[in-house]
């Protein structure tokens, strides 16, 4: 009986030892993972800022009712010709000549 005491008591203490360092592996891998959704959180955030700073910039060449009359005189002062033809390699083919 001696025995098997001394090898419950043993095996409790393997077991015990064993459920500690698996709660202390739990721990870390949620710490880790907690840590990376942090990272993968603040890269986002980061994204978006930057998104939205180059659309703040674009923004600054709307056309708005404000805008709007001299957005049209510098249309009208340079004329564009959008009505061409381009080759396989990029080059300009056939352009027709701005009324």
């Amino acid at each position: 009986m001696a025995w098997n005491d001394d090898e419950n008591a043993r095996q409790r203490a393997r077991r015990e030892e064993r459920i500690r360092k698996e709660e202390e592996e739990e721990k870390k891998r949620k710490l880790e993972v907690a840590e990376e959704q942090a990272r993968k959180m603040e890269a986002f955030l980061k994204e978006k800022e930057k998104e939205i700073l180059q659309l703040q910039e674009e923004a600054k060449t709307f056309i708005t009712p404000e805008n709007l009359d001299a957005r049209i005189e510098e249309c009208l002062d340079n004329p564009r010709n959008y009505n061409f033809a381009i080759d396989k390699d990029g080059r300009i083919v056939k352009q027709t000549v701005l009324s």
